[in-house]
């Protein structure tokens, strides 16, 4: 803290990802902060991830393949631990199902970005046979060959506009809608996938706010975030942990609202070369989002998913 014309002045230092997707984010939630939260000053730390600094990782079946999540929040969580950074802002889904001992997941931020991924460049019934398609995720490569199993799949990296500008050498790339949602590049987007059949990334298009237990960020920022929001991330993260699942598995899902009080939780998960598919759905109180992922787990389960995910993953 500091004492300015005797007014005290509390610093919370955020951390992110460099990229201009992560400034965005970060420019999001600081301007609401700043409004919620007066009497703080938000300064804002770049820590490079691994997953930012190297652009080689040796591919499997066309997939790149990292240890879970932690490629893109790994650094981010040391630095939060060390007391190098107060707060760090991610996307959600790039986050393990268990954070860093000693921090903490404030309640989710809402509302929540468009969930879908989208197509850009052409629609998927528009591609012609044989087309070349970008994408670096194994659940995006599952759900295209199994939409379209005659596409050829690319892998890609990179930053958000890296990616889209592959364009220029491929027929289209897959991309969440919320992160060009919020860079403003929406107008790029030629299709929405549909979520029922092609089910996004535990927590797409939510963020998280990270803190270390206890501290004077979380209790400055504690009543930040949306229950609504709150809900239905924790229904697809207790379904991702429940499968033991990272963010390399080919797991989709997707939560909806039958009402507010409702949730519906619908997920698939598909084998590598698309060829198999099983998926669940399940509705239940929305103050229950912990049972409802349980009862998806266990209906995917009863299917051979844990067999998908181990093909998948071994």
């Amino acid at each position: 803290m500091r004492e300015s014309s005797g007014v005290v002045e509390s610093v919370v230092v955020v951390g992110s990802r460099g990229s201009a997707l992560a400034r965005a984010q970060v420019r999001e939630m600081v301007e609401r902060w700043e409004r919620e939260v007066p009497g703080v000053r938000f300064v804002r730390r770049v820590i490079t991830e691994a997953g930012d600094a190297d652009r080689s990782t040796p591919t499997v079946a066309g997939v790149t393949r990292r240890a879970g999540a932690s490629a893109f929040s790994s650094r981010q969580e040391a630095a939060l631990v060390r007391g190098e950074v107060d707060v760090v802002v991610h996307c959600l889904k790039d986050l393990p199902t268990s954070p860093s001992p000693g921090t903490v997941l404030l309640r989710t931020p809402g509302p929540r970005e468009d969930v879908r991924d989208a197509l850009c460049g052409a629609t998927l019934a528009g591609l012609p046979t044989g087309a070349r398609v970008g994408t670096g995720s194994t659940r995006r490569v599952a759900q295209l060959l199994a939409l379209r199993p005659d596409l050829e799949v690319v892998p890609v990296r990179g930053n958000v506009p890296a990616r889209l500008a592959r364009i220029r050498t491929l027929d289209a790339v897959v991309l969440a809608a919320a992160g060009l949602h919020r860079l403003g590049l929406a107008d790029e987007i030629t299709e929405y996938l549909d979520p029922e059949a092609y089910p996004p990334a535990p927590g797409q298009g939510a963020l998280a706010v990270q803190v270390r237990e206890d501290s004077e960020a979380a209790r400055l920022l504690a009543a930040s975030g949306d229950a609504a929001t709150d809900a239905e991330v924790r229904a697809e993260r207790v379904l991702l942990a429940e499968l033991h699942g990272g963010c390399s598995v080919p797991l989709g899902t997707w939560t909806s609202r039958p009402s507010p009080t409702r949730l519906r939780l619908h997920a698939a998960v598909t084998s590598p070369d698309g060829s198999r598919q099983i998926a669940a759905t399940a509705e239940g109180p929305a103050a229950e989002p912990a049972q409802l992922a349980r009862t998806v787990a266990d209906r995917l389960l009863a299917q051979g998913a844990a067999r998908i995910l181990a093909a998948a993953t071994g």
